[in-house]
């Protein structure tokens, strides 16, 4: 359940109107919903409350300080994949001890400066890395505690893109040479080996994914054990979907409910889980306005203001969000692509969408918005990008000014041979 509601045929984030944050902070811009937010973060946390367990939002998703903060306070930990995310998440208030540091490209520097500031774990994705990790730890006099992704080989049934457990992936180690690393990990006097990280991919609708793959993960862990590698941290990673398009994914504790009886075989083990999209998700839309309208002799199009640098999940997934009119109104329904401004084909929010026929300068909202909407947002064809806005019960903020022109070309320059 989100707090995108109509209220009197006008779609309110929370109490407050759509329409007067767009009208006063401009288009296009991201609206989040901080009850929304905090309601979907506690369904996770009290799903896996009968274990000793963390939550750790995937900054990825969403990486607004405001949005962290908030989670933060709430009692989240953070699970990030870059130095700048770890900068982000320590700014939001996020005690070191409560990160966790995946991600198959860690440089030097990022390591070592997670390294310094104490992070939890470092989820590690190979041997390459291990050893690196191993040598900048004993460097600056310190133990880095580690978890193993292991990549179990299963198929999460969602798009190839957002796939990450098959052994054709990128991530992590083949669970087939797994015992081997760990008992390289656990002879390197660097390195603590603490857990085992698995993350098989992103939107997942179903359990049985997950159920596969743990089953694979639980076996390791035991094997694991009976060879004296002691496993104090058991990372389930993240990837549950949410409703886009008449999806039912699992409720957070119907997910539980499927894996909790593996969980309990092994005992001893603290939960660690990494959900973004299913927080954040369907905390969020991005609000647009109608520009033109055009019809060519193929189709129709509803051009906004909203292009594909600030939502581009439909370009790059061919993901489906839905539009609605920010004022609900009896009128006709039309077939049309919703297009942005940006000098691309590609650039489209909706395609063959049947949709209430929308008028020039007309708001619109694009759902379930709030994870990778604005974090893969981009300046391409130089255009600023969108304000954020976070709505809790009546007001609203603004937890991002849009960007201007001018910031545009900050650190940039002109060499003294260009000058005239």
């Amino acid at each position: 359940m989100n707090f995108f509601q109509y209220q009197d045929n006008e779609l309110y984030a929370e109490q407050v109107p759509i329409k007067e944050i767009a009208d006063k902070v401009g288009t296009p811009v991201y609206i989040y919903s901080y009850n929304t937010l905090l309601r979907h973060f506690r369904a996770v946390d009290e799903a896996f409350a009968p274990l000793d367990h963390l939550v750790c939002f995937a900054v990825k998703a969403n990486s607004n300080l405001a949005i962290l903060s908030s989670l933060a306070q709430a009692g989240a930990g953070m699970d990030i994949v870059s130095g700048g995310e770890l900068y982000r998440a320590l700014c939001a208030g996020v005690a070191p001890d409560k990160i966790v540091y995946a991600g198959v490209g860690k440089t030097a520097l990022e390591m070592e400066y997670a390294l310094k500031s104490g992070v939890l774990l470092f989820n590690v994705e190979s041997q390459a890395e291990l050893q690196a990790l191993n040598q900048l730890a004993g460097s600056l006099g310190l133990k880095a505690r580690v978890a193993l992704r292991v990549n179990p080989d299963v198929d999460p049934q969602t798009h190839p893109y957002i796939s990450t457990g098959l052994k054709k992936n990128k991530f992590g180690i083949s669970i087939n040479q797994a015992i081997e690393e760990y008992k390289v990990a656990a002879e390197l006097k660097n390195i603590q080996v603490a857990g085992v990280h698995k993350h098989i991919g992103s939107q997942i609708t179903e359990t049985g994914p997950f159920v596969d793959g743990l089953k694979k993960i639980v076996e390791l862990i035991k094997q694991l054990r009976a060879i004296g590698i002691d496993i104090e941290y058991l990372n389930l990673g993240g990837g549950l979907g949410i409703t886009y398009n008449g999806e039912t994914p699992p409720s957070p504790e119907n997910f539980a409910r499927a894996i909790m009886p593996l969980i309990n075989e092994l005992g001893g083990c603290k939960v660690i889980l990494e959900p973004g999209r299913v927080v954040a998700g369907n905390a969020g839309i991005l609000v647009a306005r109608v520009i033109y309208k055009k019809t060519t002799p193929a189709k129709g199009f509803v051009i906004v203001d909203a292009g594909m640098n600030d939502l581009i999940r439909p370009s790059l997934y061919n993901a489906y969000h839905k539009i609605v009119p920010v004022h609900k109104a009896e009128r006709p329904e039309v077939e049309v692509d919703v297009v942005g401004p940006i000098c691309e084909s590609g650039d489209f929010l909706a395609q063959q969408r049947v949709l209430p026929e929308f008028r020039e300068g007309e708001l619109l909202a694009i759902l379930s918005a709030g994870s990778y909407g604005f974090s893969m947002s981009s300046n391409y064809n130089s255009r600023p990008r969108a304000a954020e806005v976070l709505v809790r019960d009546d007001k609203y903020y603004v937890i991002r000014r849009r960007e201007s022109y001018e910031t545009l070309i900050q650190g940039e320059s002109i060499p003294p041979f260009l000058q005239s």
